[in-house]
């Protein structure tokens, strides 16, 4: 007995590769979902089975002792349930091989006439998917899409939603159906739009700057009177909380959300949240969001903790400020995340032992560092160096 695991590309008769046509014809037993037999026509009428889940198709193959096909949709190596059904088949010694197929990654970029091998590739399909984070990578993002909350028109609502309404994208139908359609727009154009649900989302990539270490010089950041983290302690909060790609973030007291910025672009456009209460700060925080784009950010207006309240579990946090409540930040913050890793600024004594004391409470020894820095002022035809503050950062959990 054999089992062949075949992919039937766009759906169509037309896209099956000859491997897979002759397959199909020497089977004596075909699986797979009732909408993929169906396309089948009469041409391959042998005995069929419908079966979607590995564990039932496996069975139905074990009860047959047939030679088998089992057919997938698209390509058995993107995002198929191949890779499911594999290592079933493997621990049941039942040899198999994969035929693969047209993808539709394939066809959509024919269609467009552009090359696919740059693109990033992501399956909104029944996963857990943020398109703001994917177009923030710095490539064409190709979705594919399902779903009543992950169709393209909902992902596209949500990039609007994150500012990203100019963004060109373009959604592919039912492609090599005859139903095919394809449509061209911005973000904004097609979240309004309606769209079958055999479909994909090419959006480019979000407008970004370059990306560069931590510790943006001061003047990137729009600046008033609200009180920013400096470039050289910025750089050591960023060092200390280690950010890495899909960690998500919270910056509680961010002032003019520089700290902010920074990690919207070191968590590789995972969400962080910037938690401000003043609203000169607040207008400061969205104007430099925009500027820098740092469409990963989120402004969260109001008083931590209560405004933690409904924010998803953090992996890393910063606290510039805390209005005296730090001890009850520090609660919410490891209620979310026990594990989180966290950095509190201090310039005055009093904050530093309160942060160290509550770090110790919630059974942590804190980190404790001093960064006093010091900038040359021409005067005259001298160059003199004039302090700033001393700030100490005190870390727990950190790696």
């Amino acid at each position: 007995m054999q089992v062949i695991l075949a992919a039937l590309g766009g759906g169509a008769n037309e896209t099956l590769t000859n491997e897979t046509t002759k397959a199909l014809r020497e089977a004596e037993l075909i699986l797979g979902a009732g909408r993929l037999l169906e396309s089948l026509g009469e041409e391959f009428s042998q005995n069929r089975v419908e079966a979607v889940r590995p564990e039932e198709i496996l069975k139905a193959i074990q009860g047959s002792g047939k030679n088998a096909v089992v057919v997938y949709s698209g390509d058995t190596g993107f995002y198929s349930g191949a890779r499911l059904l594999l290592p079933l088949l493997d621990r049941a010694g039942i040899p198999a091989r994969v035929l693969p197929g047209l993808s539709s990654v394939q066809l959509m970029a024919a269609r467009l006439g552009r090359p696919w091998q740059d693109w990033h590739l992501v399956s909104a399909h029944g996963l857990a998917c943020d398109p703001v984070e994917a177009v923030c990578g710095g490539k064409s993002v190709l979705f594919l899409t399902g779903g009543r909350d992950t169709g393209p028109a909902q992902l596209c609502r949500k990039l609007t939603e994150a500012g990203l309404g100019a963004l060109p994208a373009a959604v592919g139908e039912n492609l090599s159906l005859p139903n095919e359609r394809i449509t061209r727009g911005t973000a904004e154009q097609l979240a309004r739009g309606e769209f079958d649900t055999l479909a994909v989302l090419l959006a480019e990539a979000a407008p970004r700057r370059s990306p560069r270490t931590p510790g943006w010089p001061d003047d990137t950041f729009c600046r008033t009177k609200v009180p920013m983290t400096k470039q050289e302690v910025r750089s050591a909060v960023l060092a200390k909380l280690a950010l890495a790609p899909g960690e998500t973030a919270w910056d509680i007291g961010a002032g003019t959300g520089s700290v902010s910025v920074e990690m919207a672009y070191a968590n590789g456009g995972a969400p962080v949240y910037a938690v401000e209460c003043v609203p000169e700060a607040c207008r400061l925080i969205r104007q430099n969001r925009e500027a820098l784009s740092a469409w990963n950010l989120h402004l969260v207006e109001g008083y931590a903790p209560e405004a933690l309240e409904d924010l998803p579990a953090p992996d890393a946090v910063f606290i510039g400020g805390s209005r005296g409540r730090l001890a009850e930040i520090l609660d919410r913050v490891f209620e979310k995340n026990p594990k989180a890793r966290v950095c509190v600024s201090a310039i005055a004594l009093e904050t530093l032992e309160g942060a160290a004391a509550a770090l110790r409470a919630r059974g942590m020894e804190p980190e404790i560092t001093q960064i006093a820095v010091s900038r040359t002022r021409a005067a005259g035809g001298l160059h003199l160096l004039m302090a700033n503050n001393p700030v100490f950062l005190i870390a727990g959990n950190c790696l």
